[in-house]
């Protein structure tokens, strides 16, 4: 399996939405992080599984949630760019892809 390391970025926005959906109701925030961690465990064992999208990166579908998870696939490592949030602007995180 493909290692995976997160934005510094990606991380915030991941440990936001935990503690939003904890405190909309109990049990909540759980469920999303572990829709995140299957979507990023599938990118990791099929990195080039998720769809394609912009400057290189690919998206992953957070199952039961509005989001996706964003990434770079390369040889031994997916970056994730961000937990991004269907509702937001589109591609706000583009600007993070050099970062990694």
């Amino acid at each position: 399996m493909t290692q995976v390391r997160f934005l510094p970025a990606a991380e915030v926005e991941l440990l936001r939405e935990v503690a939003y959906y904890s405190n909309l109701r109990p049990g909540s925030g759980l469920r999303f992080s572990d829709a995140v961690q299957q979507a990023v465990l599938k990118a990791a064992h099929h990195p080039l599984g998720g769809a394609p999208s912009h400057r290189g990166t690919r998206s992953m579908l957070v199952k039961g949630f509005p989001f996706s998870v964003v990434y770079r696939a390369g040889n031994h490592e997916i970056l994730v760019v961000a937990i991004a949030p269907h509702r937001k602007r589109p591609n706000y995180w583009q600007s993070r892809v050099a970062q990694g």
